[in-house]
């Protein structure tokens, strides 16, 4: 079932390289909004989407590569 599930997910992101870069960098923009938007909460102190999309950004980038 994971298999199955990795080998659609890998064909739908084939023909889809800049897919995830651009949702790391969305994420990022996020992270920035939320510094101004909402100072001194948690998601803003943390930088937890800013983590998150860097990360994202980097798997996408690997992943285009290797595709």
């Amino acid at each position: 079932m994971i298999s199955k599930l990795l080998d659609t997910l890998s064909n739908y992101l084939a023909h889809r390289k800049g897919l995830l870069p651009i949702i790391g960098l969305g994420l990022i923009v996020l992270n920035l909004l939320l510094q101004f938007i909402l100072p001194g909460t948690f998601l803003a102190t943390t930088n937890f989407f800013m983590h998150i999309g860097l990360l994202v950004s980097i798997f996408g980038l690997m992943l285009a590569w290797a595709l």
